[in-house]
């Protein structure tokens, strides 16, 4: 998410100092301790200015939902809306998700959430995808065997791109829709999310089933040259 500076960046950020973990690395393993009666830990990557963060804690209390966004201006709004709601089961990390093997431990998270990530539409930046193979591999080491991640976006590009991705790991996909909304609102949206079904946009999701793989090969591109040649 690109958003412009903010000069009061940090004393915005130090107001809201209880629901952000610093030094994350070090709470890998017992990240229920925060809730210690939790009856699930989810994780949502890539949490933006955090409506739907908010919602899914505050109608899921039992539940202990961690937050990853390396946008700090996006992710000091979101703490602030859970401050203002008063949430006591949702805290905040500011990080890369690519890092995600260096903060939860395996089979540690119960679900996680992928809400309209960057597509990345060039075909070189696929691998930065957030639902390309190396992305999956790491999802279905820190999410236990059995558990799901959850993916909406409105990119259909980017989401017949992820099915294949989910095929080519043996994954099993539940509950697939390319327009969720088609016969009204159904469960909690982001902000994004909003806006676009406003515009008429669809909304594709699906939920997939974790459990360990072997990455599978890439493919190789054969150059025109290299085919005529042989």
């Amino acid at each position: 998410m690109r958003m412009r500076k903010m000069r009061n960046l940090e004393p915005r950020m130090e107001k809201c100092a209880a629901y952000r973990v610093a030094g994350p690395a070090a709470r890998k393993g017992s990240w229920r301790s925060l809730k210690p009666d939790c009856t699930a830990l989810w994780v949502e990557v890539g949490c933006g200015k955090g409506k739907f963060t908010a919602e899914t804690a505050a109608a899921n209390p039992d539940v202990l939902l961690i937050a990853v966004e390396r946008c700090r201006e996006a992710m000091v709004v979101a703490m602030e809306k859970a401050k203002a709601m008063e949430l006591k089961n949702v805290f905040y990390i500011d990080m890369d998700v690519a890092n995600m093997e260096d903060i939860f431990e395996a089979g540690e998270i119960d679900r996680l959430f992928i809400n309209f990530p960057d597509p990345w539409p060039r075909k070189k930046n696929a691998k930065r995808r957030l639902t390309h193979r190396s992305f999956l591999d790491k999802y279905c080491r820190v999410v236990r065997e059995g558990g799901e991640f959850h993916f909406k976006t409105d990119n259909a590009p980017l989401f017949e791109f992820s099915l294949e991705e989910f095929a080519a790991c043996g994954l099993e996909v539940k509950n697939l829709t390319r327009d969720l909304h088609a016969n009204g609102v159904v469960g909690i949206m982001t902000g994004y999310e909003e806006k676009f079904h406003s515009l008429g946009t669809p909304i594709n999701r699906c939920e997939v089933v974790c459990k360990p793989f072997r990455l599978p090969p890439e493919e190789k591109k054969v150059k025109p040259e290299e085919q005529n040649h042989a």
